[in-house]
């Protein structure tokens, strides 16, 4: 039987030392964290889209196999081992978004998908692409979902294994990009304040924020920290508990130690000897591990102009070299076996899009 609490003793005398374990001087070198696309790259890109348009496939037609990337696909595993074992973070810089239409980006950008992994819904309704834009959302709102606003989003870490982002526009001004490792954060608690090390092991209440089935309750207990097979994990969304207290009154408040551990999270992350920022360039497509990072965004203001606003488009992936979860983390990722298409929100409604329509609270 799996112990939680004698995991959580272990976990008290434990500090993950690795490349995953970073603080913002070790990201100083831009080489840590990116990598250039290469002229042979981006014309394979080209000419995998030009093939694609020329055959009239769509978006949900595209494979591997006819979508060739040999040249990228030589770069997928040293991608994959950066986010697994290293900085858990990957820009990829070099694509000219300009060149291209919103369609052909898109089109482009699934296909580059197919040889990272597998996606994963990000939505009760079946979106597998992601519009990251302002549609009015409100992310304190009982569904709200930060990728539809413009507001700021505090550190937090998507629900899968790793999330991919391209730019197609960036904003008038701000909307900067910012990520810190949830493993030194981690390792900082365990120094300073092991009694709030302690707590984050300990189950937390969540909303669903609208993702649950019809016949589930609309929220559910998961840790913010865990461990398996000597692999720290954590998944942190604060506005996901603060919701869960806020909507359903049949729940037990929040600890005073509890809300302790998450304002120290908070404070850690945003501390500048933690994490380091970037402002989005259109073409740069980010991907992190969720597993092992946490990431932010300031608020943003756009153009007025429709088609010079901010956006970004989102993949939730799950890739093969993924760690083994604890069955703690059993609620969102149904599967912990490493390696295993998991996490996301299935769609509830039986149906899959490959374009964002906003939900309305």
């Amino acid at each position: 039987m799996f112990n939680v609490a004698q995991n959580r003793k272990k976990m008290m005398n434990t500090a993950y030392n690795g490349p995953f374990a970073w603080e913002a001087k070790d990201m100083v070198d831009e080489a840590e964290w990116l990598i250039q696309l290469g002229d042979s790259q981006l014309r394979e890109f080209d000419n995998a889209l030009q093939s694609a348009n020329a055959d009239g496939l769509r978006i949900d037609q595209l494979t591997k196999e006819n979508f060739a990337l040999p040249e990228f696909g030589r770069l997928v595993p040293e991608i994959h081992e950066r986010l697994e074992t290293g900085r858990g973070i990957v820009t990829l810089r070099g694509l000219e978004a300009e060149n291209y239409s919103r369609d052909e980006l898109r089109l482009l950008y699934w296909g580059m998908g197919k040889w990272l992994g597998t996606a994963v819904s990000q939505s009760s309704r079946g979106d597998y692409l992601g519009d990251v834009r302002n549609f009015g959302a409100d992310v304190n709102a009982a569904t709200g979902r930060g990728y539809m606003s413009k507001q700021e989003l505090p550190f937090h870490s998507d629900t899968c294994d790793v999330v991919a982002l391209m730019v197609m526009r960036k904003a008038k001004s701000g909307g900067k990009s910012m990520i810190c490792s949830s493993v030194a954060i981690r390792n900082e608690i365990a120094a300073t304040r092991p009694d709030l090390l302690d707590v984050l092991y300990q189950p937390f209440y969540w909303s669903w924020k609208g993702q649950e089935k019809p016949t589930d309750k609309p929220y559910y207990l998961q840790p913010l920290y865990t461990e398996h097979k000597n692999k720290f994990a954590c998944r942190y969304i604060q506005p996901h508990i603060m919701a869960a207290h806020q909507h359903f009154p049949e729940l037990p408040p929040l600890t005073d130690k509890q809300l302790e551990a998450m304002s120290l999270i908070n404070q850690l992350a945003n501390d500048p000897r933690f994490h380091f920022g970037m402002m989005f360039e259109p073409g740069d497509i980010q991907l992190l591990n969720n597993h092992v990072a946490y990431h932010a965004r300031t608020k943003f203001e756009d153009y007025e102009e429709d088609d010079r606003k901010r956006h970004l488009l989102r993949m939730w992936l799950s890739v093969p070299n993924s760690r083994e979860l604890s069955p703690l983390m059993s609620a969102i990722y149904l599967d912990q076996r490493g390696g295993t298409v998991r996490g996301g929100f299935p769609s509830r409604a039986g149906t899959y899009s490959f374009e964002t329509v906003a939900a309305q609270d």
